[in-house]
């Protein structure tokens, strides 16, 4: 009998785990938690002319594909459909040996220069000029980033007048001269590039770093009073976590004079070496905390200087890794996410590069695994971010512990009356079912759910082209509760129309 009643126990004991085990992971959305609004320049792209970034993808006059000005129809076609609404120009590393007086002019007066940062010839064909021909053609906002390193303040204040200044100066006559009569009115200009950095040409210290913006912010101003100002933020992200004291001091001494600080971080150095398919997924949250860091450094430095001019995040490098597989998408969804998950506090991102938002062939551009992920961002999550609640199994690393395995986010977007939900299911193997309640709004009792999955890549090859592909299946529901089961290793996009 008491052999019968252990075995009994052990039963129920089993049953309930494998219950337990099996539970369906929980979304709750409510609209009254509001997280921020989106600013579109989220979805910003960023253009450093190094390698093939520029020259044979972007701008290739000898391409079968190229147009008039020699850049390429393809490209420019495919990478419209993104909207994306801002592109960051020169650097970069690049940019702190770069005097942008070489690249205006006539092309074949232009000088080649020996490019230090990435041990290159520079021939100086993309400049100025060109850069603003670009944005124009997709659609974009200028965002240039000045030479805070060799570069000068006379350098800096006359790239202003250069761009922005309508006539009647050197340095707009010289633009319009060179058959470009309107000022391109360009909006932001970034105060250098990782000046912390020992890789950076001209790396200064804090303190010599904020004297130098200081003043280039001051005379950039004087030429135009309605720029908006990024500061310089750390990149060095040693294990000392000096970085977190260089923000500080900028934000300290340059609050009240900038609309934003940068935030670059490229999320695979957290891991080392690692390059598995669990150690790349874990990298949102990686996001997650240099955000908040900063966010904190911010609030500080508001409190502390009493300025009533805001400052935001500008998180204007960060790459979604190389390569075309699912890994390279859902390192796009998790960027994406993080930076919706805290849009109260980032307001510009610039994705490394523009030119990895396309995949090239002989036959031409083609969309690739971070062209699908991010156009499902660009095209539908405009709007209010809300601050959902996810409950779902877990992994840990020598990174991170207790790692969600649904990464969430939830946009109400007003004018498609629309609420989107955005889930990325990190496991490699499992997918996962997921009760999605909505606690609160009206809906019509259908939706539409866009998949991007694929194969993954081994890990000791990240850079391998595996095909990912976008299917899309309509899905009906009862009252406010949709229940959905995410694929493995996937993402998701959930649109629900409001009644």
């Amino acid at each position: 009998m008491k052999k019968l009643l252990v075995f009994l126990v052990c039963i129920i004991l089993t049953l309930s785990g494998n219950l337990f085990s099996q539970a369906n992971a929980v979304i709750k959305i409510d609209f009254d938690r509001k997280a921020g609004t989106i600013d579109p320049n989220i979805y910003g792209a960023f253009v450093e002319p190094i390698m093939n970034v520029v020259y044979g993808s972007i701008y290739d006059p000898a391409s079968p594909f190229a147009d008039e000005n020699g850049f390429r129809k393809d490209f420019i076609q495919l990478v419209s459909e993104l909207k994306i609404p801002v592109v960051r120009w020169p650097g970069g590393n690049y940019v702190s040996g770069y005097n942008w007086e070489d690249g205006i002019g006539p092309k074949d007066q232009r000088p080649a220069r020996l490019e230090l940062a990435w041990n290159q010839i520079e021939t100086n064909h993309m400049g100025t000029d060109e850069y603003a021909r670009l944005c124009k053609l997709i659609g974009a906002e200028n965002f240039i980033c000045i030479n805070a390193g060799t570069g000068t303040l006379d350098q800096a204040r006359h790239w202003v007048e250069y761009c922005n200044t309508e006539k009647g100066t050197y340095y707009s006559d010289l633009r319009r001269k060179y058959g470009n009569e309107a000022p391109y009115k360009v909006k932001y200009w970034a105060l250098g590039n990782e000046i912390d950095g020992p890789w950076q040409m001209g790396q200064k210290s804090a303190e010599d770093y904020v004297k130098f913006a200081l003043e280039a912010a001051k005379l950039m101003q004087w030429v135009d009073k309605d720029i908006k100002l990024i500061a310089s933020g750390a990149s060095n992200y040693k294990p000392d976590n000096a970085w977190i004291d260089w923000n500080d001091y900028v934000l300290s001494h340059m609050t009240g004079t900038i609309d934003y600080l940068s935030v670059h971080r490229y999320a695979t150095e957290a891991l080392g070496d690692d390059r598995s398919f669990s150690g790349m997924m874990c990298l949102g949250l990686d996001l997650d905390k240099k955000i908040e860091t900063v966010k904190a450094l911010i609030l500080k430095s508001m409190t502390k200087t009493g300025s009533k001019r805001p400052v935001y995040i500008s998180f204007d490098e960060w790459a979604a890794g190389w390569g075309n597989s699912i890994t390279v998408s859902l390192m796009v969804a998790q960027h994406l996410n993080s930076f919706i998950r805290n849009a109260d506090i980032v307001k510009m991102a610039n994705m490394t590069m523009l030119s990895n938002l396309a995949g090239y062939s002989p036959e031409g551009a083609f969309k690739n695994a971070s062209f699908h992920a991010f156009y499902l961002y660009s095209k539908n999550c405009h709007g209010t971010s809300l601050d959902v609640s996810t409950s779902c199994e877990t992994y840990s690393n020598n990174v991170f512990s207790d790692i969600p395995y649904l990464d969430v986010t939830a946009v109400l977007n007003d004018e498609a009356k629309t609420l989107v939900l955005n889930v990325v299911n990190r496991h490699e193997t499992d997918e996962i079912t997921g009760n999605i309640v909505l606690q609160t709004g009206e809906f019509t009792g259908s939706a539409t759910a866009s998949v991007v999955n694929g194969k993954i890549s081994a890990s000791d090859n990240p850079r391998a082209e595996e095909p990912v592909t976008v299917t899309s299946a309509d899905i009906k529901f009862k009252g406010n509760e949709i229940r959905y089961t995410f694929p493995a290793h996937s993402l998701t996009q959930l649109l629900v129309p409001l009644k």
